[in-house]
């Protein structure tokens, strides 16, 4: 390490759990976050400025005003242009620290792609919104034995819980199938608060240092979930939930690798609409959701719909978990509405 280089990072070097030998790993690691929201912007600052050496940074959406009390890469020039969120932030990015090398891709992180941005990286760092991408994430680091750390935060609340494949139990171990429609609240409905994020990826990127420093034995085994308000933070075991029928890391079965298990989205021929159709048939409480969507738009409800209206498309819902979503072609984006305003 240079004198320039290690003057740099002194005060992690100075840190006895740490040290020059761990501030050398993290200078010819490789990570993927996956997702450049509040999370991802909050877990790349931390670890571009902690000298990771190549960080590739993959989300779908853009920039909106909305973004901003919680992005911590954005400001409102990168609002008014509407610019992709990973592009944003790698130029913000390169002017913390030129000595990392940044790669930003504007894409749906799915099955038939996530290769090309997992297949070279030693740790994957979930910032996504929803279980869908998670779940696919969890098989392919199974497979490929590369560590991933799952992070959710919501309202007040959040969660972290890094898997170590042949060490720890998976994410399917926790969460055993696919979380229906509607079922899980998103931050369009229920809000979040800045500083969770800060806290939940800071705690992420500190098990990701770890991680790639292969300090193994001091990466947390348990299942961390915190609450801001009221404060409260949990270290949950979890090692107890790893059994023989798990089917993606004791049986091997990657079906979100696949389409199987995973929800179709299709451009509707002839109409700016896309459809989007969920793996299994679903029973969404669509009264619950006429409440929560009231304050984002103008619902509408029938017997056999939802119906959400917002600035440039209209969302809706059927009973099964299928949802149509006009004025818009872009099926990343429909996807990506689709997450925030129902849940996958």
């Amino acid at each position: 390490m240079s004198q320039l280089h290690l003057n740099r990072y002194i005060r992690q070097v100075q840190c006895a759990k740490f040290g020059e030998e761990s501030q050398q790993r993290l200078q010819t690691s490789r990570v993927f976050i996956c997702g450049c929201g509040a999370l991802g912007t909050t877990l790349a600052n931390h670890l571009v400025r902690a000298g990771v050496g190549f960080v590739r940074l993959v989300d779908r959406d853009l920039v909106n005003l909305h973004n901003l009390h919680r992005q911590v890469l954005f400001d409102e020039a990168d609002a008014a242009q509407s610019l992709p969120k990973a592009i944003a932030a790698v130029e913000h990015l390169k002017r913390i620290n030129s000595e990392v090398s940044l790669e930003a891709i504007v894409a749906d992180v799915r099955p038939n792609n996530i290769d090309q941005f997992a297949f070279d990286v030693d740790l994957i760092l979930d910032a996504t919104d929803n279980f869908e991408t998670r779940f696919l994430l969890n098989d392919y680091s199974l497979k490929h034995k590369i560590p991933w750390i799952f992070a959710a935060c919501l309202s007040t609340q959040g969660q972290v819980y890094p898997i170590i494949p042949g060490r720890t139990p998976c994410l399917r171990c926790l969460v055993p199938e696919l979380p229906l429609p509607g079922s899980v609240p998103t931050c369009e409905m229920a809000g979040i608060l800045g500083p969770v994020v800060g806290v939940v990826a800071s705690i992420q990127a500190m098990e990701a240092m770890k991680i790639l420093a292969k300090k193994f034995d001091s990466v947390v085994p348990d299942l961390i979930a915190i609450d801001l308000w009221p404060f409260r933070i949990q270290q949950i075991k979890v090692q107890s939930l790893t059994t023989q029928e798990c089917p993606a890391c004791h049986l091997g079965q990657y079906d979100y690798l696949s389409t199987v298990g995973l929800s179709l989205t299709t451009e509707l021929c002839g109409q700016k609409s896309v459809q989007i159709t969920p793996p299994c048939p679903a029973k969404c409480d669509l009264d619950h959701l006429s409440q929560q969507w009231s304050t984002l738009g103008t619902v509408e409800r029938s017997p056999f719909f939802l119906r959400l209206r917002s600035a440039g498309w209209v969302l809706t819902l059927f009973p099964d978990g299928r949802a149509i979503i006009d004025g818009i072609n872009d099926v990343a984006l429909a996807r990506s509405i689709y997450a925030q305003f129902v849940g996958m």
